[in-house]
């Protein structure tokens, strides 16, 4: 599937999740470096959505954007004044991410513990699943 199709099937979908939640979805008509904003009726909240992949243990989406800028490719990076959170959705679930969570290029959550029991440093999909990061 072409990418940019794939990252509008993801935003519609998270989108939609957030509708259905009861809460207001707000699109940008410029463009800027959020997808929309997320008014949860006690604040607006810049939402970045991003495709994931999985490898069936984790889950992982880019954290930075990539452009071809005279035939080099560039990355503009997120930051906490960009963006709140980034968004992914995955077999059926949305998952919220606090930008300040992430690194400069890629987030991984873990679907399934580690082999070697590590919980240190580890980011569990089920901790960021999006009604319940809303919820806190």
């Amino acid at each position: 599937m072409d990418t940019n199709l794939k990252g509008i099937i993801t935003e519609l979908k998270c989108k939609t999740y957030f509708l259905e939640l009861g809460y207001t979805v707000s699109t940008p008509e410029n463009p800027v470096r959020y997808d929309f904003i997320l008014d949860t009726g006690k604040q607006l909240l810049k939402i970045q959505v991003k495709s994931c992949t999985s490898d069936g243990e984790k889950l992982s989406f880019a954290t930075c954007s990539s452009h071809f800028v005279n035939g080099k490719v560039t990355h503009a990076h997120y930051q906490n004044d960009n963006i709140d959170y980034f968004c992914t959705w995955y077999n059926n679930e949305c998952y919220l991410i606090p930008v300040s969570e992430c690194g400069k290029t890629e987030k991984n959550l873990r679907l399934i513990p580690t082999r070697n029991g590590q919980i240190k440093g580890i980011s569990f999909a089920k901790d960021y699943i999006a009604k319940e990061v809303l919820n806190r």
